[in-house]
């Protein structure tokens, strides 16, 4: 396991197949800060759902974007330039090889889409 893994609740084995139903916020309601999980395989990429609270660290992923939705609460996106804050129902895409953290001010619910076989944690 990836030393920072360690810091965080996170699994990359899908939770459901493709005709499986997921109640998406029955899951998030029973989960507490620093849960991520991946929650199904979309052809060549996963869609992820996590419930955050303060700053992930800063990292990057060489080869894949990363995709942000909030769900509930409000999520910066720091960049090395600027920040972008998200509310509910927004999103940014953060292209490959761009260095960025995450923030939550508190309890954050996300959802992710990038590349199947993402290293949550960058590279």
């Amino acid at each position: 396991m990836d030393k920072l893994e360690g810091q965080y609740d996170i699994e990359t084995t899908p939770l459901y197949q493709p005709l499986q139903h997921i109640d998406a916020g029955a899951l998030a309601a029973a989960q507490t800060p620093w849960w991520n999980r991946t929650l199904v395989q979309v052809n060549d990429s996963v869609v992820r759902m996590a419930v955050i609270e303060g700053e992930f660290h800063w990292h990057k992923h060489d080869a894949e974007d990363e995709f942000f939705y909030v769900v509930e609460g409000h999520l910066d996106v720091d960049l090395e330039d600027r920040t972008v804050s998200l509310e509910v129902g927004e999103a940014f895409t953060v292209p490959m090889g761009v260095v960025h953290r995450t923030r939550a001010p508190s309890r954050t619910v996300i959802l992710m889409v990038e590349k199947a076989g993402v290293i949550p944690t960058g590279d």
